[in-house]
């Protein structure tokens, strides 16, 4: 509109001269005119030349075998050597502190913060409950290094202390959701982290975090085991999301509306896990009394159960 006026107005020129296709030398002008006041012609102007030439080439140096015998392919995933010897508690603590005292912009900071995560997964839950009671002070700008670090280090130990921080409500509520969101990006996922998390969905309140991260952990644990179905943790927590859904989805409220939503949607993020909650899913989405969704909330659940389980006539036709 007539009403907007450029303000920036900027302009990059470049001149290059090529030779045996190696680039020699490079002039580039670049100017800026910044125009805040209306009159026209006001404002200010800067203006920056730069000129980049080829001064020499050297020969390409060939690498002998020898030299690339500790080079390997790997992954772009982050690593770390492994030392000879376990870390002590006592270690752990002095590294909280370190990162206390470290400026938060560092490098330092960053190195010391992956040593403690890679340091974290060496600990026992015994060792890592003492931790706990001598290192969660907070720094002096309100950071928690420990509680920062635990989601990130995706051992079964590493759960259940979390799972204790936040039955003990010792930490804020956005560090709690932190808690919960790093649960769907466990690797490895062990039946012993199931077992630690299914009693939350029971608790009055669960969060919809607390739904969605537990049951995608359980998603990526029966992706990589068989028979999951078998697994008794994993029944406990099928058997809590099907007490929730009461038989076909009914609800009285509109509170109750949004919590059967998130059932369902709990229900759609455990895929394989819940596949034995089919049949009441179908029945869910068929009860015409149902709100509408509902209904559709109970389809969309279906979205990672196998194909073999959502036969013709568990899914309503034409309805």
């Amino acid at each position: 509109s007539q009403s907007e006026q450029q303000i920036l107005s900027s302009k990059l020129e470049c001149v290059q001269n090529i030779k045996d296709r190696v680039l020699v030398e490079a002039k580039c002008t670049e100017s800026n005119l910044v125009t805040p006041f209306p009159l026209k012609g006001s404002g200010a102007k800067t203006q920056t030349q730069s000129s980049l030439k080829l001064l020499q080439m050297e020969a390409e140096t060939l690498y002998k075998k020898e030299d690339s015998e500790d080079l390997y392919v790997t992954s772009m995933l982050y690593e770390r050597e492994q030392t000879e010897r376990e870390v002590t508690g006592g270690e752990v603590t002095e590294l909280v502190w370190k990162l206390c005292l470290a400026h938060s912009a560092s490098f330092e900071t960053a190195d010391l913060f992956m040593t403690l995560v890679f340091a974290l997964r060496h600990l026992s839950l015994e060792a890592l409950k003492a931790l706990w009671q001598r290192s969660s002070f907070k720094c002096r700008d309100n950071w928690q290094p420990l509680i920062d670090a635990l989601p990130s280090c995706a051992t079964e130990a590493c759960v259940v202390l979390m799972k204790e921080i936040i039955t003990s409500g010792e930490v804020e509520e956005d560090k709690v959701e932190y808690f919960f969101w790093s649960f769907s990006f466990i690797p490895k996922p062990t039946t012993g982290m199931i077992e630690s998390l299914a009693p939350l969905l029971k608790s009055l309140g669960a969060s919809q975090s607390c739904f969605l991260g537990v049951t995608a952990l359980l998603h990526r644990f029966c992706s990589a085991y068989n028979s999951c179905d078998d697994v008794p943790a994993v029944q406990s927590v099928v058997k809590t999301l099907g007490k929730f859904l009461g038989g076909n989805c009914t609800v009285q409220d509109a509170e109750g509306l949004s919590q059967m939503q998130l059932v369902l949607k709990a229900i759609g993020n455990a895929g394989l896990a819940a596949a034995s909650l089919a049949p009441v899913l179908s029945l869910c989405a068929s009860l015409k009394s149902n709100p509408i969704e509902i209904r559709l909330a109970a389809i969309q659940a279906f979205r990672r159960i196998p194909c073999p389980v959502r036969v013709s006539d568990l899914l309503p036709a034409g309805d």
